[in-house]
């Protein structure tokens, strides 16, 4: 199981967070956000995949964030439709064919309510990498809050899922007991001094309890 930590936004928090050795850091840049990122990002180690996180944005924008911060994988936020995740994932292939970069990855995130429709996630199984599922709130994200996980229980695909929304270190324990594709954790504002400040030793704390859970979900899925 990967460990996501979004909404970084302080470049010697984000130095901090970094020697955490998380496995993805996410950047916002939806300027209505508290964390909305306009820095310079420090040099990280290259096994962290910097994830620029994007609401309702153009793919020419997208694409020009990915070339100014070396991003290494797309979080797509808002109301992005199959076709706009169908263009980008074009243009990213192209540019591995024509330029030789590395795959980028795209995250297609989606707010859970207990109305939500997993029949709506059949479209967008070929034009991203990933799921993240959310809490549905006022804000596209960073509400603070878990939803309730028993509807994942709808979830029928084997595509890989990040799990988000009001995650802390209580939510562990449920975490474990969840059977379900689980490729990572995205941590935010339940680790935070303050919006885009991340308290680094309730990070640390949180690592060191999340590794017996991998470990048990690994064994589980070894046992299927």
């Amino acid at each position: 199981m990967k460990l996501k930590i979004c909404g970084m936004k302080y470049p010697d928090n984000i130095i901090e967070v970094g020697a955490l050795l998380p496995d993805y850091m996410g950047f916002i840049f939806w300027e209505k956000s508290a964390r909305y990122f306009d820095g310079t990002i420090p040099e990280l180690i290259k096994t962290i995949k910097k994830t620029g996180v994007f609401v309702n944005e153009t793919v020419e924008n997208i694409i020009a964030k990915i070339d100014k911060y070396n991003l290494q994988a797309v979080q797509l936020h808002g109301n992005e439709s199959v076709e706009f995740c169908q263009e980008l994932k074009s243009k990213l292939d192209l540019r591995i064919k024509s330029k030789k970069d590395l795959k980028i990855e795209i995250i297609k995130v989606f707010s859970i309510g207990e109305d939500f429709d997993f029949n709506d996630l059949v479209p967008f199984e070929n034009v991203c990498d990933y799921f993240l599922f959310d809490t549905k709130g006022k804000l596209p994200g960073g509400n603070g809050t878990t939803f309730d996980w028993k509807i994942l229980e709808n979830y029928k695909s084997d595509k890989p899922i990040f799990l988000s929304g009001g995650i802390g270190i209580e939510e562990i324990p449920a975490i474990k007991n969840l059977k379900l594709p689980i490729y990572a954790i995205d941590v935010n504002s339940r680790f935070e001094i303050e919006p885009g400040l991340k308290n680094i030793s309730l990070l640390r704390k949180f690592q060191k309890n999340l590794k017996p859970v991998t470990l048990n979900l690994k064994q589980q899925y070894n046992e299927l």
